[in-house]
């Protein structure tokens, strides 16, 4: 491959454009082909990507592979698209960079991972908190034994993000959509396998899923976990806001982080050593994950990147705490006019918390 990762790009919406920018600033990556169903995403990738061939499916870039001489795909499409994706592309004998959920459902998730483990390629899954610079610095100052054994985990990402028929479509509730990524977190931290939970959630503005689901519960090894997430978080304040925080609570320490999508602040408070840091977000980490899988490609060993299996179980297990919030009761609390004003408001702002708004 003589240093270049030759990739065919397959879904050019938000997630895609955004991959696009950080393989293009990676300077690795050689984007030989872009395909996407919307005739206005193909225009984009014929401006932006000149000299890439542009297909309106992927079966046919598929078929083409081989003239192509592809090394890899990015899967940026909706979920319910990834499973027959990541299986042509493993048939074609690609690595594949997808994102996160792999399938909407973990029975589906589950036959994509028994694939997946038996090929000889690399399949990465966006879980861009495992790329982050300020858990790998919280898990170093955890390993170091500085806050002791390990007890408690608190994860919490409250934002006025997505609100109802804002594009989550397949990927579910919030706690599903952007809630795996946190019951990933408190996995990766803890090291073991979720036992037990309990959840509790609120269907806001009169919608009839939960927009903000809490949920706590144990680890195999005992470590105790509390999750919050929702996309409730001040939406039509003058000046927007969030609450995205970590807690590792040690016998004998504690460390913490939060953000605000600009800068990180690590606290780590050890038994003889304190470390606060502050540095840029990175908020999505694209930068890490295309390097890593590069890496990953050029060599034919994992270079760090997530894998299917930890977003098969995240997704499992957020789907599960969502049905038991929903089991415990979810109380409606306020208005579809609040929606409707909300969803109004959100169509004026140039850019969301965090997230681009498309009208």
């Amino acid at each position: 491959m003589n240093g270049t990762v030759k990739i065919a790009v397959v879904g050019c919406g938000r997630m895609g454009r955004a991959f696009i920018d950080a393989m293009q600033a990676d300077g690795r990556y050689v984007i030989a082909a872009v395909s996407d169903t919307s005739e206005a995403a193909r225009n984009f990738a014929r401006a932006r990507l000149p000299h890439a061939a542009v297909y309106p499916n992927a079966d046919t870039l598929f078929a083409d592979a081989g003239k192509l001489g592809l090394d890899a795909v990015g899967l940026f499409t909706l979920a319910d698209a990834r499973p027959d994706l990541i299986r042509q592309a493993l048939a074609c004998d690609l690595h594949v960079l997808a994102e996160k959920p792999i399938a909407t459902d973990a029975r589906t998730g589950w036959r994509l991972v028994e694939t997946i483990e038996v090929t000889r390629r690399i399949v990465a899954v966006n879980l861009f908190n495992r790329n982050a610079w300020y858990h790998e610095q919280i898990l170093a100052f955890i390993a170091s034994g500085q806050i002791g054994k390990l007890a408690i985990i608190r994860v919490c990402h409250m934002t006025p993000g997505h609100m109802p028929g804002e594009g989550h479509g397949p990927e579910g509730p919030p706690f599903h959509d952007c809630g795996m990524h946190y019951a990933d977190v408190a996995r990766w931290y803890a090291r073991s396998e979720y036992r037990t939970w309990h959840a509790q959630g609120v269907c806001m503005w009169g919608h009839a899923d939960p927009w903000w689901v809490h949920a706590h519960g144990t680890f195999d090894n005992g470590v105790v976990f509390d999750l919050t997430q929702g996309f409730v978080y001040g939406h039509l304040a003058k000046d927007k806001i969030s609450n995205c925080y970590l807690e590792a609570i040690g016998t004998q320490g504690v460390c913490r982080m939060r953000h605000d999508f600009r800068c990180a602040t690590v606290e780590c408070h050890g038994v003889t050593e304190t470390l606060v840091q502050t540095r840029n977000c990175n908020d999505k980490q694209l930068d890490v994950m295309v390097d890593r899988f590069a890496r990953s490609v050029l060599t034919g060993t994992n270079a760090g990147c997530p894998v299917a299996r930890d977003s098969v179980v995240a997704s499992e297990v957020a789907w599960a705490m969502l049905a038991d919030a929903s089991k415990n009761g979810c109380p409606p609390i306020g208005s579809t006019s609040e929606l409707t004003a909300i969803l109004q408001h959100r169509r004026t702002l140039r850019e969301g918390f965090g997230l681009p708004i498309r009208p």
